[in-house]
């Protein structure tokens, strides 16, 4: 379990990674990525209960997560192979003719560490509540975590699959929300208007916790409250930052799914420091 210098060290390579990955492959969505890093580190390396070496389709005996927002691919891949689920050398195969790092996570290639493939928005919260379901069923303590994205919330299916979990009581499923406020198109509330999400899914029979997705302390403590065995299914708020840790990327939904030029790449790469070693 990695403690908050630690995961800060690890954040930093995981957006180096992202930025070198998108560059290279020439498309590809780092905004979000940068965005959502520091809650998706935290997730694997102190968290989740998982191990590559024993992981499993079935979740059987782990915590499992769903990536709903499958554009998020980047951070996604960058996390599983420095967790040790696929070799770090295979991030600089993203989106190549053959690649297992597919554009959206695709499990058809067996990817190890992920689950369900994604791509089309608004499916992840509906597998994340059935997987959550099969482990009450079967006993099972073990919680499921779904990535879910501000703009991606605009679809109807999140909020079915929103309803039917506060309906079974799955307070072993932990959703989160990179609340960022930006979509490809623009600000979220001004493509598609989806109001207050606090009060959306409090009213859904959701518990709703808020917390700062580049806070450390912030977001272990969101986790921590979001254990409770309440009978409520619960609802992460990170506020984010879009393009966080790169000064011309940060804040602006420009960088959505536009890959950094080779020089673009460089004067990123040269803002966030190596811990790790490249790939």
């Amino acid at each position: 379990m990695a403690n908050t210098q630690e995961l800060s060290r690890i954040a930093s390579q995981v957006r180096r990674d992202i930025v070198r990955m998108v560059s290279a492959a020439g498309s590809g969505h780092p905004g979000g990525s940068l965005g959502i890093t520091d809650v998706m580190t935290a997730l694997y390396f102190n968290e989740m209960k998982h191990d590559p070496a024993t992981w499993t389709r079935s979740a059987k005996g782990q915590d499992a997560f769903i990536i709903s927002a499958g554009h998020l691919a980047p951070v996604y891949y960058s996390i599983l192979a420095r967790a040790g689920y696929f070799p770090v050398s295979e991030l600089g195969t993203l989106r190549k003719f053959g690649t297992r790092l597919q554009g959206h996570p695709c499990i058809t290639d067996s990817l190890p560490g992920v689950f369900q493939s994604s791509g089309s928005l608004g499916q992840g919260l509906s597998c994340a509540a059935g997987i959550a379901l099969g482990k009450k069923l079967d006993g099972e303590s073990e919680r499921v975590y779904c990535l879910l994205g501000d703009g991606e919330s605009e679809e109807g299916q999140i909020w079915e699959a929103g309803m039917w979990a506060a309906h079974h009581k799955l307070d072993n499923l932990i959703a989160f929300t990179d609340w960022n406020g930006q979509q490809i198109d623009g600000p979220v509330e001004a493509v598609g208007g989806i109001g207050d999400l606090r009060d959306k899914w409090s009213a859904f029979g959701w518990e709703v916790i808020e917390a700062d997705g580049h806070d450390y302390d912030s977001i272990l403590k969101a986790f921590e409250l979001a254990h409770a065995a309440n009978g409520k299914p619960k609802m992460i708020l990170f506020r984010t930052e879009m393009g966080h840790g790169v000064d011309f990327m940060a804040g602006t939904h420009k960088w959505h799914g536009k890959a950094p030029s080779a020089e673009q790449c460089a004067q990123a790469l040269a803002q966030l420091e190596e811990t790790l070693g490249d790939y």
